[in-house]
């Protein structure tokens, strides 16, 4: 005879396979989080659908995100965000990337989650890469030519870890309270 059970709560539902192929319960997973330590030994990059893009590039630059990339009709997302930065991230490294929907499981306190197989100042280097990617097919379209040879300069001049290292220090990532730049 099967137990009744509540929608949205059964066991599979409620575990995550990790892209190395170990499991995770949904509830192991807390707001706060930013990295899980793995029974592989490992430390996966955790990120949520309510963490800001901000956590990986500043206010201005999502700003300009925003005015420059619009959703799809049909995208449950109002405007960009994280769940297209995400979304950007596994297009490039399927593999690499788990996406977990708990949108009906009102008990997590998330309802997209995104656990990936390296650690989060990796996949921070790699979002960079993809912001970097979108604004540079962004200024690929731009009427001014002088614009685009700007952009061009200025992205032989960057540094993705660098950028990084100094983000990530004045964002002061090391609890659940840092506040966008």
């Amino acid at each position: 005879m099967t137990e009744p059970r509540v929608p949205g709560t059964g066991e599979d539902e409620d575990w995550v396979e990790l892209p190395c192929g170990e499991r995770a319960h949904v509830k192991d997973f807390d707001l706060g989080m930013r990295e899980y330590a793995c029974a592989c030994g490992d430390r996966h990059a955790v990120v949520m659908d309510m963490h800001p893009p901000s956590r990986f590039v500043p206010e201005s630059i999502v700003g300009v995100l925003r005015e420059a990339v619009t959703p799809a009709p049909d995208d449950q997302f109002d405007e960009f965000g994280t769940a297209h930065l995400m979304g950007a991230v596994m297009e490039q490294l399927p593999e690499d990337v788990v996406a977990v929907d708990q949108s009906e499981n009102g008990s997590v306190g998330y309802a997209l989650l995104w656990v990936a197989d390296m650690d989060a100042r990796d996949l921070h280097e790699v979002v960079v890469e993809v912001v970097v990617e979108l604004m540079d097919h962004a200024v690929s379209h731009a009427d001014d030519d002088s614009t685009a040879s700007e952009f061009e300069r200025q992205l032989q001049e960057f540094d993705v870890a660098a950028f990084v290292e100094t983000y990530r220090e004045q964002r002061e990532f090391e609890d659940e309270y840092d506040t966008p730049a």
